[in-house]
């Protein structure tokens, strides 16, 4: 028989046991579901990184990312504009798969291009699996995967997300500005109520128009140049909102349970010739400087936004998470995509992917923990309607189709008729084509992409149409 005091002892353990594992329980949650932020710029260049060194833009914050976690260079987005690129991050699906090949513009743009009028409701959301999975979800910034030109077209919250703020999409507009703020107070609740969080922090910049604010053009009143004044000042004020993040990270204690990742929807956009710099006015966002002070550079990489060559779609993916990511590294050969990233981050949430759904991505997770690779299980894709012949004035946007296989990348004209070949591993710049001592490599790749095509739709269906079809 056990003596009155000996059980009373083992009570009183007992219960300081269970109270140091219900106090435990958010930090032992913090392991094994981490914090994820996904900042996603729009159209920030390869090269506009004061850590890649570009001449006078300044990003100390990122730049923080980037000493204290690891650089992937062989990032690629799945298209070299908006739409589809924020598609293939959202459903793990090559953008084409939905007919969303293009940006969502009004209406009759849209139809006129084959293209629906939103990402349907119904489609893979990696926010409604972290959602499932008992995240608390938040999207804050630019949206996209529809327009405020159609006022029909579904809010941000029907695909998953617990809170959000957006613009380019229905409903309020949020300003540009205040995607931090509403992050950090997102953020400050879920760390309150201990549970993890997933928050897309969607930055408009450097996107046109330039909404430049004082206190950052007196940053860069040294430059003679107006247009990299403007194009500097707005890169200044959306790293210090990243710094936001950042800090409040840290305050909280939460930054070693967080994995942050800092990237681009698609390479820099720039005038195709001579431009004035002029006001521009964007129903979502509202006035600001136009096209004319886009000075985003690719560090070599050929063609800009809305090219499929490397300068339009192989854009800075930086990843932070203490402990887990090797600080201060530099990855310069494992192949990863946008499409990738529903899955890499399904994986490290301990989120179950649905019955039936095949991502076209893979998880990187073993990547991002420092097990390069130079090969890849799947092929990436790349549709897009660009001209043939190119047009002068830009002379490296007329690709329609790419294919990347682990060292080699196939570009394509529309109808297959001109085609170039480069060893992406070895040429990232695509200076040499070398479809002529490799016709065999060639004959492969093409059967591989026109494939690939065939399985596409032959135009969208499902609930992805606004009902100002009917008056077109």
């Amino acid at each position: 028989m056990t003596h009155p005091r000996k059980l009373s002892l083992i009570t009183v353990h007992f219960v300081v046991w269970m109270l140091g594992l219900l106090f435990s329980l958010p930090s032992i949650q913090a392991a094994e579901q981490p914090n994820i932020v996904f900042i996603f710029a729009d159209d920030w260049g390869w090269g506009d990184l004061s850590c890649h060194g570009h001449p006078y833009v300044k990003t100390p914050n990122i730049d923080r990312l980037a000493k204290e976690g690891t650089e992937f260079y062989r990032f690629t987005v799945a298209s070299g504009v908006c739409s589809p690129s924020r598609t293939a991050v959202m459903t793990g699906h090559f953008p084409g798969r939905y007919n969303i090949d293009g940006h969502f513009a009004w209406v009759p743009s849209n139809a006129k291009r084959n293209m629906p009028d939103w990402l349907d409701v119904g489609a893979p959301s990696m926010p409604r699996f972290l959602q499932q999975a008992g995240y608390a979800t938040a999207h804050f910034g630019k949206w996209h995967l529809a327009n405020n030109m159609i006022p029909d077209s579904p809010e941000a919250g029907v695909y998953g997300y617990d809170a959000y703020g957006t613009f380019n999409s229905s409903g309020e507009q949020m300003p540009v500005h205040e995607d931090s703020m509403h992050a950090n107070k997102f953020i400050n609740k879920a760390v309150a109520a201990g549970k993890p969080f997933f928050i897309n922090l969607w930055l408009h910049e450097p996107h046109t128009p330039f909404h430049t604010v004082p206190k950052y053009e007196w940053r860069f009143r040294h430059l003679e140049n107006r247009e990299d004044q403007i194009y500097a000042s707005v890169l200044s004020h959306a790293d210090d909102r990243i710094g936001e993040v950042l800090d409040n990270l840290d305050r909280l204690g939460v930054a070693d349970d967080t994995l942050v990742i800092f990237s681009s929807d698609n390479g820099p956009a720039r005038a195709s010739g001579p431009t004035e710099l002029g006001l521009h006015y964007d129903t979502a966002t509202g006035a600001g400087w136009g096209i004319a002070a886009a000075k985003g550079i690719t560090a070599g990489r050929k063609g800009y936004k809305a090219s499929l060559y490397q300068g339009g779609i192989n854009v800075p993916f930086i990843a932070r998470w203490p402990g887990k990511i090797a600080s201060g590294e530099i990855d310069d050969s494992s192949l990863i995509s946008a499409v990738d990233l529903l899955p890499t981050f399904c994986e490290i949430a301990g989120a179950k992917l649905p019955a039936g759904y095949e991502p076209d991505g893979i998880s990187q997770v073993k990547v991002l923990k420092g097990k390069a690779t130079s090969t890849r299980e799947k092929p990436l894709y790349w549709k897009y309607e660009s001209p043939w012949p190119a047009r002068d004035s830009k002379p490296e946007h007329w690709v329609s189709y790419a294919i990347m296989d682990h060292q080699w990348k196939l570009v394509t004209n529309k109808d297959g008729s001109y085609v170039e070949l480069y060893d992406i591993a070895s040429d990232p710049l695509e200076k040499k084509d070398l479809k002529t001592s490799n016709s065999k490599v060639v004959r492969q790749l093409q059967k591989t992409l026109a494939d690939w095509q065939a399985s596409l739709p032959a135009k969208p269906s499902g609930d992805m149409f606004s009902g100002e079809r009917a008056e077109l």
